[in-house]
């Protein structure tokens, strides 16, 4: 099997891992009645395993085969939108119309100021898909417009109030990144995702070698090809191939990031949900800005999910095991992609799970920082706040019923929420007028040494009779 590196990468993993990620793979291949399957492995940013399974005996494709990817094309277009952020070219409140005026996402046709935050999370109420003919099996030219993606009326819930998926939504952010950048989307894709980060296999056209799309008859084992079409204003939905040496790349970039594209605290921003409940909530599947979320035996995965007609994709990363998949096939329909995805990580993680950096003290310490640390209160309920890496703080209850947070040191001596309930609220120590430390205060919380301390700012005051029993 040809591998993206010149030393096979799955010498890094133990033999009986390795044994179990090929049945997990060759189950999948038979069971999903597929041509054909690969699925990659990610630890530590590197490629260490990959691996194929097809019908034809000997002739396994490599992680160097093209496969259309589908909707894990969004995850490119998100980056990109987020570049563009992170520049100070649009903020992600913006209406649509600001940027790209004249479509019919615009406040004059009927669709309301849509934000780019809304397009991104799926939130914009936008019918799921274009009007006309299936668009992934027809050619892009029958659409030639970008209007042309869109229903009349285009709006198919309230903005803003629930997730609905929307593939005319990423056609409109494609739109929006070629208007800024000056140039066609594929280009500035190229310029500043593909090529800084190395991913030399990902393009807008098959280019060999690449496997052929096939649908499998439900009820009998034969195939019939499936069209590749090229989908015109559609392709920031689901046009891009790319293979699992580069979507090995691509995990690892979501997972740790880089400066010559995107920083590792934005790709933080775009895996929280950006519609329902928190992150530290029972939900199993959610929706950040360009990621799918999903919980699976346990943890947290992100990434996205593709099918086009002919392929099926899915690319997954569990940042607490530091463990990302790829799964890559050529059939309409059958494997379970996600399923395998998130099997291929557990397999991994618990046959080789991850250890631990070594504990280290911190290489100084502020002594009015460490003065802050140990046992505070918000009315009864008692805390541990302790001091972390940078400046930084961490919150953590010592009850069942407190609020933990971490929180990143501010130029100006406050903090800032990063989690939890207090994400985003500014964390103030307050002084008493002879510059002792009085209580801490997080968005009007108070905390203070002791229960309800009589000597902190306590709104409402304590009771003069104190502690008592009745």
């Amino acid at each position: 099997m040809t591998l993206p590196s010149e030393e096979s990468p799955s010498e890094e993993l133990l033999p009986g891992t390795r044994r179990a990620l090929l049945h997990r793979l060759a189950v999948g291949q038979a069971e999903g009645r597929t041509p054909s399957l690969v699925g990659a492995v990610v630890r530590g940013g590197r490629l260490v395993w990959a691996d194929g399974r097809s019908m034809i005996d000997g002739h396994s494709p490599d992680a160097d085969v093209q496969y259309r990817i589908g909707s894990i094309t969004k995850t490119f277009v998100a980056v990109q939108v987020m570049r563009l952020r992170d520049e100070g070219v649009l903020d992600l409140a913006d209406p649509l119309d600001r940027h790209l005026p004249g479509t019919a996402a615009g406040p004059g046709a009927g669709a309301g100021a849509l934000t780019i935050a809304q397009l991104l999370g799926h939130t914009s109420g936008l019918a799921s898909e274009p009007p006309g003919p299936w668009w992934e099996r027809t050619p892009g030219t029958l659409r030639p417009l970008l209007d042309d993606v869109l229903h009349e009326p285009a709006v198919r819930h309230p903005a803003g109030r629930r997730f609905h998926y929307s593939n005319p939504g990423f056609a409109l952010l494609g739109a929006l990144v070629s208007r800024l950048r000056g140039q066609p989307w594929g280009d500035a894709l190229h310029e500043e995702v593909l090529a800084p980060l190395g991913l030399t296999r990902t393009t807008l056209s098959p280019q060999a070698p690449h496997a052929g799309g096939f649908g499998v008859h439900p009820w009998a084992d034969v195939m019939v090809p499936e069209p590749l079409e090229d989908t015109g204003v559609m392709a920031p939905a689901g046009q891009l191939w790319s293979t699992a040496a580069d979507l090995s790349r691509w995990a690892a970039f979501l997972a740790q990031g880089d400066k010559a594209v995107l920083s590792a605290d934005t790709l933080a921003e775009m895996r929280q949900p950006a519609s329902g409940p928190d992150e530290a909530d029972g939900w199993t599947t959610s929706y950040g800005l360009g990621l799918q979320l999903r919980r699976q035996d346990g943890r947290l995965l992100y990434g996205h999910l593709g099918s086009m007609p002919g392929f099926l994709a899915a690319v997954l990363v569990s940042q607490r095991d530091d463990v990302a998949a790829v799964v890559l096939a050529n059939v309409t329909a059958g494997p379970a992609v996600a399923l395998i995805a998130a099997d291929l990580i557990r397999i991994v993680a618990e046959h080789e799970p991850r250890i631990p950096d070594p504990w280290r003290p911190l290489p100084a310490v502020d002594p009015a920082l460490l003065a802050l640390t140990g046992l505070w209160h918000w009315g009864p309920s008692p805390h541990l706040l302790h001091l972390r890496a940078d400046r930084g703080l961490e919150l953590i209850p010592q009850s069942q019923t407190g609020r933990g947070a971490r929180f990143r040191a501010e130029a100006d001596g406050t903090w800032t929420g990063l989690d939890g309930y207090y994400a985003g609220e500014t964390l103030r120590v307050v002084r008493a007028p002879d510059g002792a430390v009085s209580h801490l205060d997080i968005g009007t919380f108070v905390f203070s040494r002791t229960p309800y301390d009589p000597d902190a700012d306590i709104p409402g005051g304590l009771d003069p009779g104190g502690w008592r029993t009745y």
